[in-house]
């Protein structure tokens, strides 16, 4: 099963990819912006609930749709970028086995235990 999930989300991943290229970026900036969602961690430095909301918040891959739909719907590149971004990045980590964090601390995601 969870080959099927790592294909699954370097599916979307390389659909992310697709997407990108219908932007008018270089796609250089792809490459510099794909780990900014990770600025999300920073709310460990405050505590466990706290970084799992901000990491949350950076790594959903629904509200990157949305942010994405919402850019398309108002003709803005730049929310098209950044739902894109988004997207793929926490595609990218959920291949990595970085799924979304519960409160109890970073290694506790609702993809199973990091590390285990």
């Amino acid at each position: 099963m969870k080959l099927t999930l790592k294909l699954e989300e370097l599916g979307m991943l390389l659909t992310g990819i697709i997407f990108f290229g219908f932007l008018p970026f270089s796609w250089w900036w792809f490459l510099i912006l794909f780990l900014l969602p990770d600025i999300g961690m920073l709310g460990y430095l405050i505590g466990n609930k706290a970084g799992a909301i901000s990491y949350n918040l950076f790594h959903h891959e629904g509200l990157a749709v949305l942010i994405g739909i919402i850019g398309t719907y108002l003709g803005s590149h730049y929310l098209q970028l950044a739902g894109i971004i988004l997207f793929s990045h926490a595609s990218f980590d959920r291949i990595l086995g970085y799924g979304l964090k519960y409160a109890r601390g970073f290694k506790f995601t609702h993809l199973g235990e990091i590390g285990k």
